[in-house]
C-alpha cells in the first residue's frame, strides 16, 4: 500500500469513528432527555416472577449506561465523560425550553392547553434536578469502575466490567433520583421499596442487554477499528 492509500485509509477510519461516535452520543443524549420528559409517569412493568412500580423513565434509562459502557470500551474515558458532560447541558437547555414554554398562553383551539401543560411539567425541574443529580454521580462511577475493571482484568471479561460497573453505579442513581425527587414528600418505606424496584429493574436490564454490549463492541470494533486517543 502506498503513502497516499495509507493515508486515505486513516482518514477514512477517522471519519467513521466520528460517524460512530456521533451516532452513540445521539443515542445516548436522545435517551436521556426522553427519560426526563416521561419521568413523571409511574406505572407498573409485570415480568412474571415480580410487578414493578417505576417511573416511566426507567424503560428507556438503562440504553444510558449501555452506550456509555460501549464508549468506555472503544473510544476511551476521556470521550466517554465528554459525552455525559453534554448531556448535563443539553438536560439543562430542555429545562429552559419547557420554562419558556410555559410562558406564553396557548390559544383557544390549541390540542394541549395552559392546565394540561402545566399539569405535566410543572415540576419539570424538579424532575431534572433530581435526574441530573443521580445522573452526573452514576454516569461518572460507571464509566471510572468500567476502566477499572477493565485494568484489573487486563481487557478480559467484557460482560464483567459491563454489569459490575453497571450495577453499582445504577443503585447510586435509583437512590439519588427517589430522594431528591421524593424526600420530604413519601414516607421511607415507600421510597426505599421504590429504590429497590428501580434498581433490580435496571439491573436486569443491565444483564439482558449484555450480548448488545459484546455485539456493539465487535461492530464498532469492526467499523472504526482502534479511535486515536481512546486511551485509559
Amino acid at each position: 500500500m502506498g503513502e497516499g492509500d495509507l493515508s486515505g485509509e486513516i482518514g477514512r477510519r477517522k471519519r467513521r469513528a466520528e460517524a460512530g461516535f456521533l451516532l452513540l452520543a445521539g443515542i445516548f443524549l436522545g435517551s436521556l432527555v426522553v427519560c426526563n420528559l416521561i419521568a413523571n409517569k409511574f406505572l407498573t412493568a409485570d415480568l412474571g416472577f415480580r410487578v414493578f412500580v417505576l417511573s416511566a423513565g426507567a424503560l428507556p434509562y438503562p440504553v444510558t449506561f449501555l452506550v456509555t459502557d460501549l464508549l468506555s470500551e472503544v473510544y476511551g474515558q476521556r470521550r466517554a465523560d465528554q459525552v455525559v458532560r453534554t448531556g448535563l447541558v443539553v438536560s439543562l437547555f430542555v429545562l429552559m425550553v419547557l420554562w419558556l414554554g410555559a410562558q406564553f398562553p396557548a390559544i383557544a383551539d390549541s390540542p394541549v392547553d395552559d392546565a394540561t401543560y402545566d399539569k405535566v411539567f410543572h415540576n419539570a425541574w424538579r424532575v431534572i434536578a433530581a435526574s441530573m443529580t443521580a445522573y452526573l454521580v452514576a454516569q461518572f462511577v460507571d464509566i471510572r469502575l468500567f476502566h477499572f475493571w477493565k485494568r484489573l482484568t487486563k481487557g478480559k471479561h467484557l460482560w464483567l466490567r459491563n454489569n459490575a460497573s453497571t450495577i453499582l453505579s445504577q443503585f447510586l442513581d435509583s437512590t439519588l433520583v427517589v430522594l431528591v425527587l421524593f424526600g420530604g414528600d413519601w414516607p421511607a418505606q415507600q421510597m426505599m421499596s421504590t429504590i429497590f424496584d428501580l434498581w433490580l429493574f435496571k439491573t436486569l436490564v443491565a444483564v439482558a442487554d449484555t450480548p448488545f454490549f459484546y455485539l456493539g463492541t465487535a461492530l464498532l470494533r469492526r467499523y472504526v477499528g482502534d479511535p486515536q486517543g481512546a486511551g485509559e
